[in-house]
């Protein structure tokens, strides 16, 4: 017979390693938060190991604490999907797709219609947020950008991102060479600090500083770019289609990699799911397939230190 010890003493543990306390973990599982470090501590008396460390404002999970959770939450998460499947009428097919807003406005919405002409049977949903966002467990897949290694996640890549400045077709006739960008406002992405210094230290301009306005998200600054604002530095693919047709231009041929990938994140049991399968093909064909048209001037990569 299968041995499972104290199932709702494994849930209880899951939900706060996975959200980082008694309390969060209770209001997830609608419990106070001493019913859940009681679950957790008969947990730990009945596997003889401690799985956390209390210490005054907080836990930090063991060594083995973090092992179990590794295998823990991708159980769990399997679960919560076979319930769906089950519980779901027989005819609807759903795909929940995790992406960040600028990634789905700028290339992933239009594109999408393509998907659904192949696929009309799947309801596709998108979970946007920002890179810092969980997985969340609802998830089919998500696209990221990052180095490739997300603990308890699949990543196939799916395109560089490459850096370089762009801006409105009227604002390019004024740059002639990157020293030009002293005048113009270089606009700039929170979360992304290092993008201008990158890029002008590649062009010889490390002393220069970008002082335009900050942007929340990359498609902030790019529409503020498009309105003629400043320059943007752009990313691909996000700048692609603009620069195709003609609404963005990129005034110097440098661009440089931003030193990571955007990739297709999945759990290892979504990978035979049929809807999940259909969509994985259809983006690694979109990915793979060139922007129609021409941009302004053909970039050439920087091959430096940058290159991860």
């Amino acid at each position: 017979m299968r041995r499972l010890l104290f199932l709702n003493g494994i849930r209880a543990f899951e939900a706060t390693a996975r959200s980082g306390s008694f309390a969060a973990a209770g209001i997830e599982l609608n419990v106070s938060a001493a019913a859940v470090s009681r679950m957790v501590q008969l947990l730990e008396q009945r596997l003889g190991i401690g799985l956390f460390e209390r210490k005054a404002n907080r836990l930090e999970m063991t060594a083995a604490g973090r092992a179990y959770q590794s295998g823990l939450t991708p159980i769990f998460d399997a679960l919560a999907s076979l319930t769906a499947q089950v519980t779901a009428p027989s005819n609807l097919r759903v795909l929940t797709i995790g992406v960040g807003p600028t990634f789905a406005m700028r290339w992933l919405i239009p594109r999408l219609g393509d998907f659904q002409k192949h696929q009309p049977d799947i309801d596709v949903r998108m979970a946007t947020g920002g890179a810092a966002v969980p997985f969340g467990e609802d998830w089919s897949c998500g696209i990221k950008l990052g180095t490739g290694e997300w603990p308890g996640l699949l990543a196939e890549p799916l395109f560089a991102a490459d850096l370089l400045p762009v801006c409105a077709p009227r604002l390019a006739s004024q740059l002639k060479r990157p020293g030009d960008l002293k005048g113009p406002a270089l606009l700039r992405v929170a979360h992304s600090p290092d993008d201008w210094p990158m890029w002008l230290k590649a062009a010889g301009l490390p002393r220069l500083t970008a002082r335009g306005p900050e942007f929340q998200y990359y498609g902030h600054a790019l529409q503020a770019a498009l309105d003629g604002l400043g320059i943007a530095m752009g990313i691909r693919p996000y700048i692609d289609d603009d620069l195709a047709a003609g609404r963005l231009v990129a005034p110097f041929e440098l661009s440089v990699p931003k030193g990571m990938r955007w990739y297709l994140v999945y759990r290892n049991y979504r990978a035979d799911h049929r809807d999940f399968t259909a969509f994985r093909r259809w983006i690694m064909r979109a990915a793979a397939a060139p922007t129609h048209g021409k941009t302004p001037r053909e970039s050439r990569r920087a091959e430096t230190v940058f290159r991860k």
